[in-house]
C-alpha cells in the first residue's frame, strides 16, 4: 500500500484516507448541477497507527468542530470547479493540519526582569509623574 509522507515524524497509509464527492454550489453553469466536484475527505484520527497520543490530542484541539465525537476528521473542499483541484486542496489542508499537530508545544521559560529594565521603568514612571505635576495649579510662592 502507498504511504504518504507528511514530515519526518508522520507517514500515513493512503488507505486511511476516505474521499467522497458531493455536489457543490456556486459558479459552474450547467456543470454545477451535473458533476459532483466538491470533496469530503475523512481521516480516522483515533484508529491511525501513524500518530502518537500527543499528536492526536493536539490535532483534536486544532481541528475543532471538524473532528467528530467518534474521532473522524472531515475536511470539505469546494472552492474549485475541478474535482481534482478540490481533492488536492482537501489533502493539502489535512497535511498542513497534521504538520502543525506534530510540532511539539514549546513551553515558555519564565524570566525575571533585569535590574536595568527595573531602573528604566522607575525612571520613566517618575518623569511621567513630574510632567503631570506641572499640569496642576500654580503655587503662590
Amino acid at each position: 500500500m502507498a504511504k504518504i509522507r507528511i514530515n519526518d515524524r508522520i507517514e500515513i497509509d493512503a488507505a486511511e484516507l476516505e474521499e467522497s464527492f458531493i455536489q457543490a454550489g456556486g459558479p459552474g453553469g450547467q456543470n454545477v448541477n451535473k458533476v459532483a466536484t466538491a470533496v469530503q475527505l475523512r481521516f480516522d484520527v483515533l484508529r491511525s497507527q501513524a500518530l502518537t497520543a500527543a499528536t492526536k490530542r493536539r490535532l483534536g484541539e486544532l481541528a475543532g468542530r471538524r473532528l467528530s465525537a467518534g474521532g473522524i476528521l472531515t475536511i470539505t473542499a469546494r472552492e474549485h470547479r475541478s474535482q481534482q483541484m478540490n481533492r488536492d486542496a482537501a489533502r493539502t489542508r489535512l497535511f498542513d493540519l497534521l504538520k502543525r499537530a506534530s510540532e511539539p508545544v514549546r513551553y515558555r521559560v519564565k524570566t525575571k526582569p533585569t535590574l536595568a529594565s527595573k531602573r528604566k521603568r522607575l525612571e520613566t514612571k517618575s518623569k511621567r509623574g513630574d510632567k503631570k505635576k506641572l499640569r496642576g495649579k500654580p503655587t503662590m510662592d
